[in-house]
């Protein structure tokens, strides 16, 4: 009696741990796939992939909030450890996210924009070692970058479909709807680039770089300025004189600014470029309200034929 008694309890006991201490490791099914990303741009990516089958949260989602300086709290972090995907930009823009990835599962499944780029070189998670291929300082804003966002949709694709093996062929269907409008994003840039190859421009911050190089379009702005811009430090008098004089000699056919921050010294060179004619294009590092990503796209590149077009 005793016998059958002790079984009945490691059956039990048994059946127990089955139930509960399944591995981490394991594919689940049995809800949508939880993914946070560090700035709505990416959810925005990640919720057009994967449809109906994830939940996916953004950290930051407004303009109020800059990656660059963002300290986590209880809410985020809470999200974070209950994340199946975290999608983060990298290259020192939104370092918050790589501290708090430090303790998480082993299971985890971690997109890194930056190094899905292929471009940076060095640490792509500290932005003091991120450089290119010529030991510049690198531009870390790669979701302006439209080849970038098609490596992280294939890198999301495959994600999606390894913890969801029955959602692969919406997850590819979707991925390959998104992959095309992608397509078309390239097509327009070439488009601009054979109509005004050359053309320079001005800048206050690196943000939509790599937007305005696939367009043809040359940046003459001092990097001592946009790098003091970016940091949030004090222009130079004789590097800021050098930015004005862009707008005075017009040598710039536009001049694009980030809406998202500001400062006398912003002001300053911005209304320098109203007065000297030169068109001023308002850009944004994070998805506007209402937006998504492709649309958002759309209205920077005809924003950029538009500026020129005079």
């Amino acid at each position: 009696m005793k016998s059958r008694l002790a079984l009945s309890a490691l059956f039990i006991s048994v059946t127990l741990c089955l139930a509960s201490c399944t591995s981490p490791s394991a594919k689940t099914e049995s809800g949508p796939i939880r993914i946070v990303a560090s700035t709505n741009v990416y959810g925005d990516i990640a919720r057009r992939i994967g449809g109906d089958l994830v939940d996916v949260a953004s950290i930051i989602g407004d303009s109020t909030k800059d990656p660059h300086g963002y300290t986590a709290n209880a809410h985020d972090r809470l999200l974070i450890s209950q994340a199946d995907i975290v999608i983060e930009n990298g290259g020192g823009y939104d370092s918050f996210v790589g501290t708090m990835m430090s303790t998480t599962r082993k299971d985890l499944v971690k997109l890194n924009a930056v190094d899905l780029s292929g471009y940076a070189t060095g640490s792509a998670h500290d932005d003091d070692h991120a450089h290119d291929a010529q030991g510049n300082r690198f531009n870390e804003h790669v979701w302006y970058d439209v080849p970038t966002v098609e490596r992280i949709t294939t890198a999301l694709v495959s994600a999606l479909s390894e913890r969801n093996p029955s959602g692969s062929a919406t997850f590819r269907a979707n991925g390959d709807s998104f992959a095309s409008e992608l397509r078309n994003l390239r097509d327009t840039a070439v488009a601009l680039a054979s109509a005004h190859r050359g053309r320079s421009i001005a800048i206050t911050e690196p943000v939509p770089l790599y937007l305005l190089e696939s367009s043809g379009l040359v940046n003459l702005t001092p990097a001592a300025f946009s790098d003091a811009i970016e940091q949030g430090t004090d222009v130079p008098p004789s590097v800021l004189a050098q930015m004005l004089e862009l707008f005075s000699k017009r040598s710039v056919g536009a001049f694009f600014s980030n809406e998202q921050t500001g400062g006398a010294q912003t002001e300053i060179v911005v209304a320098a470029a109203k007065t000297n004619g030169i068109p001023v294009v308002p850009i944004a590092e994070t998805l506007p309200p209402g937006e998504n990503y492709i649309g958002w796209m759309t209205k920077n590149l005809a924003a950029i034929s538009d500026a020129l077009a005079g």
